[in-house]
């Protein structure tokens, strides 16, 4: 049996855009509304799982509670650490770090911002994590709060996406995107799927 893997963004944060990873924004009232207006009238997960970080744990938790659902906070799948480019935007970073910006967006596996987290690491906690859900949880439909990494990185997978076109995924603020998970040799694969509710 697969796991059905519900995928929901954070909203719009306090901090505003650029490259936030490691720094633990808060949502801004339309962050919280987004979210709420993304989920409405939805039901029928048997469980909520979230990242760390309170732009996505504070909301999981009130969901959980008004769901009457279990919510397990998972560290794997907080979203890339960013490094020395923690905090800032493209636009700052084009002033002096022009040329590393543009080797990360060619190739992001093959770029790591300054004392950053590498891509390979980051798809390894990842993945590693959802080989655990997979298998503890089969045959339910669980609801993952997290990141656009996150969601980028799975959804090229389920895609078959070459690595150079991860960033290229366009996750916006309060996204939800459904997957199938599931084992095929002992090999984990994932399959997009149309949101059933």
């Amino acid at each position: 049996m697969n796991l059905h893997l519900d995928m929901l963004r954070h909203g719009e944060t306090t901090g505003g855009g650029g490259f936030r990873g490691r720094l633990d924004d808060e949502l801004t009232a339309e962050g919280w509304q987004q979210m709420r207006r993304a989920v409405a009238e939805r039901a029928g997960w048997s469980r909520i799982i979230s990242s760390p970080l309170k732009r996505c744990a504070r909301f999981a938790a009130e969901l959980a509670e008004g769901q009457d659902l279990e919510l397990e906070v998972e560290p794997a799948f907080r979203e890339l650490d960013f490094g020395a480019w923690e905090g800032l935007t493209a636009a700052e970073l084009m002033l002096d770090r022009s040329e590393q910006l543009g080797r990360f967006w060619a190739d992001p596996y093959g770029f790591t911002p300054p004392g950053g987290e590498s891509l390979m690491v980051f798809e390894t906690r990842v993945l590693t994590a959802l080989e655990r859900l997979a298998d503890r949880w089969a045959g339910e439909r669980i609801l993952l709060v997290t990141h656009a990494g996150v969601m980028r990185l799975l959804l090229a997978e389920a895609r078959g996406l070459p690595r150079e076109r991860l960033l290229q995924v366009e996750v916006g603020h309060a996204s939800l995107f459904g997957l199938n998970v599931g084992f095929r040799d002992a090999t984990l694969w994932l399959e997009e799927t149309c949101l059933p509710f």
